[in-house]
């Protein structure tokens, strides 16, 4: 039997199995076995792809990195040419682009660098239509922005479930659970909260990856995916915005549909530049970034070019962008604003800023 086929008879077990308290152990390790299965088949990709023409490589640049995603011919690489002035190749057919294309957005002073990559399409988390590279830029990028086409957007499901698929959780926080492996002592599970997986479950899990001696501290209330995710620990948590296009294209039927399924989407047309600047404002308010105005020692701060940081940023981490010379030389910071405590308050590298701070950093001569 296949690695696919174990995936798939692994599949239809989990559906036709009823999930109540006597089939939770099975189904489980059927999870946790599919987990791995899922996993396996994405290293071979890998593999292969490594060992043939190659994956994509791209320098991340600028402040953050934004991944367009859709099914092929939504228009991405129009949205890429109309909003950063890159050169992506545009047809009317599938597949026109074939490799990365990056563009730059500058926006309210941050610069964003977005990634046009190849379409992905059905199976892509197992290899398909060089889904392994793709998914491998998404992975590496600060923001998912899922384009689709206003008369298809029923492929916003298969996209989400093809990045799951590939351990990538949208709009998810990582689980606030800790596994510490240790040489004896069994499996100990530790708990702030009242969970509603039993013990015993979460060690049928541990031990279909081999895990039979740790202490796994919980703090809040997980399901049994989430706790596969931890196990895993190779999962990536990404935020997402969508953005609906070809709205010159549909009546008001369909674009009753596309708000009333997607009401915090931006509906838009690529092609003649229809709310553009909307998907701008959406991409920066999505990457929670913060401005901080620097105040050179004994001047007037630079209030025309603020340093762009995301939010919870601290002292040390502007510095570390500034020069390593910041950090390593760095004696203390004034800052004012949001952030402190009264103006001008004295603070070290782990002070965290605020959008609109003003900062100076003293450093040894």
């Amino acid at each position: 039997m296949s690695l696919q086929d174990d995936i798939q008879s692994t599949e239809e077990e989990i559906k036709k199995t009823p999930y109540n308290k006597a089939t939770s152990h099975h189904i489980g390790k059927l999870k946790a076995k599919l987990a791995r299965l899922r996993e396996d088949v994405q290293k071979r990709a890998a593999a292969s792809s490594s060992g043939g023409g190659g994956g994509y490589s791209v320098t991340r640049s600028g402040d953050a990195t934004v991944a367009l995603v859709g099914f092929p011919s939504v228009g991405k690489s129009t949205l890429l040419n109309k909003i950063t002035g890159a050169e992506s190749e545009v047809g009317a057919y599938d597949f026109t682009t074939l490799d990365v294309i990056p563009g730059v957005l500058e926006h309210k002073s941050a610069t964003i660098q977005v990634l046009d990559v190849p379409g992905l399409v059905r199976g892509a988390a197992s290899g398909r239509g060089r889904g392994k590279e793709v998914i491998s830029v998404v992975r590496n990028s600060n923001l998912v922005l899922f384009l689709l086409d206003v008369f298809q957007t029923e492929h916003y499901n298969v996209l989400m479930q093809e990045l799951y698929d590939a351990g990538i959780r949208i709009d998810q926080n990582p689980p606030d659970v800790t596994i510490r492996k240790r040489d004896r002592g069994g499996v100990t599970i530790s708990s702030t909260v009242d969970l509603e997986l039993p013990e015993d479950l979460i060690k049928t899990v541990l031990g279909e990856y081999k895990i039979h001696n740790a202490h796994v501290l919980v703090r809040e209330n997980i399901d049994l995916d989430q706790l596969i995710d931890v196990v895993m620990s190779n999962r990536v948590y990404i935020p997402a915005v969508t953005v609906i296009n070809k709205v010159d294209l549909a009546d008001e039927t369909a674009l009753k549909a596309s708000r009333r399924r997607f009401p915090n989407a931006i509906l838009i047309s690529a092609n003649e530049e229809r709310n553009l600047e909307a998907v701008k404002d959406l991409i920066f308010d999505a990457l929670d970034f913060i401005r901080v105005y620097l105040k050179p020692q004994g001047e007037p701060a630079d209030m025309d070019e603020p340093m762009i940081i995301s939010k919870g940023a601290t002292v040390g981490t502007l510095s570390g962008r500034l020069h390593r010379d910041f950090q390593n030389k760095f004696r203390y910071a004034h800052v004012w604003g949001h952030s402190a405590k009264h103006p001008g308050q004295r603070v070290g590298l782990d002070h965290v800023l605020a959008d609109g701070d003003l900062l100076t950093l003293i450093i040894q001569k």
